[in-house]
């Protein structure tokens, strides 16, 4: 199993006065931030404190007076928060709220970004999910669909295809198999992670979700998105429309650098599918192209990839150096 660096992070507890009237079972939330938009940090941390038994707050180095306030706030909320004195990434966050949730014998961890607002009965169709299909299946995660605020769209669950992916949206009640799930909303037995191993913190931020779940995967177990699970989530920065009508989603060029530089470590991997390696290298060249000759900044964003590019390839991980 891959072990979580050391906590050197001072954690702070406060008063439990969630979930209690769920049927969920032992499920602890954890929610990773860094200098997060204050009140949607809010608004998720009060739509998933009801659905669970305890929610741990990792955050990477969070200075904001408002933030400083919302944490005052959250014994109400029955949160246990965990501040860095650095940005130790989403990866590492993971790590340490699973720790935590560890310590609690939790059977259950729901994996959460700080923009992720639940749905009403979200967790309960993600247990209720995982208890069905795990009767037949060997299963690591469930994930709930997500809907983007900034055009209302659904977004699919994917199964990996060449030269395209197939992305199958489902419908109520159902329960769809998938190749990756998304790490916020992504609920995981403990079980599954003590036998898939945690979060890789050398990615540092990007493709954390897509190296576990093709671990998972490689190890024999099953993914499964829950349509009735539904959740307020934004990916990228920004959204822009597209070709042929389509929107793109929008970096800036420190996420490109890690999306650049993880992909081809991740392509490194023998655990990586082949077949997700032949169709991204695709998306890869058309994601350079767009970015540094269609969207600014465009020098700063193909220097970025060029850099993550590059480091991918001499098998640099780890955080960004300035």
């Amino acid at each position: 199993m891959m072990a979580p660096a050391t906590m050197d992070e001072a954690a702070t507890s406060v008063s439990m006065h969630v979930g209690q009237g769920h049927a969920a079972g032992n499920v602890v939330a954890v929610v990773v931030t860094w200098q997060p938009d204050v009140p949607l940090l809010r608004e998720a941390l009060e739509a998933i404190a009801t659905q669970v038994d305890h929610v741990v707050l990792v955050d990477n180095a969070t200075r904001c007076s408002d933030f400083d306030a919302l944490l005052s706030d959250a014994a109400a909320m029955g949160v246990e928060v965990i501040r860095s004195e650095g940005n130790l990434g989403l990866a590492a966050g993971f790590n340490r709220g699973i720790e935590q949730a560890r310590k609690r014998a939790a059977a259950f961890v729901l994996l959460l970004d700080q923009d992720s607002v639940a749905s009403p009965g979200m967790v309960q169709a993600l247990v209720d999910g995982y208890s069905t299909l795990s009767a037949s299946a060997r299963v690591a995660a469930v994930g709930a669909q997500f809907v983007d605020p900034r055009d209302g769209q659904v977004a699919p669950f994917v199964l990996v295809g060449f030269p395209f992916n197939r992305k199958l949206q489902g419908g109520a009640g159902q329960r769809v198999g998938a190749d990756f799930l998304i790490s916020s909303g992504s609920l995981l037995p403990m079980a599954a992670i003590d036998a898939v191993g945690g979060m890789d913190e050398s990615l540092f931020i990007d493709s954390v979700d897509l190296d576990w779940s093709f671990r998972a995967r490689a190890a024999g177990f099953a993914l499964y998105g829950i349509c009735d699970a539904r959740m307020r989530h934004s990916i990228g920065d920004a959204l822009r429309p597209g070709l042929f009508g389509r929107k793109v989603f929008v970096h800036g060029p420190t996420r490109l650098y890690y999306l650049m530089r993880n992909r081809v470590l991740l392509y490194r991997r023998a655990h990586t599918p082949a077949v997700w390696v032949a169709q991204d290298v695709l998306r890869f060249v058309g994601k350079f192209v767009r970015m540094s000759m269609f969207v600014s900044p465009r020098r700063a964003n193909a220097r970025a990839m060029l850099r993550g590019l590059w480091d991918g390839i001499r098998g640099r991980a780890g955080k960004l150096a300035p």
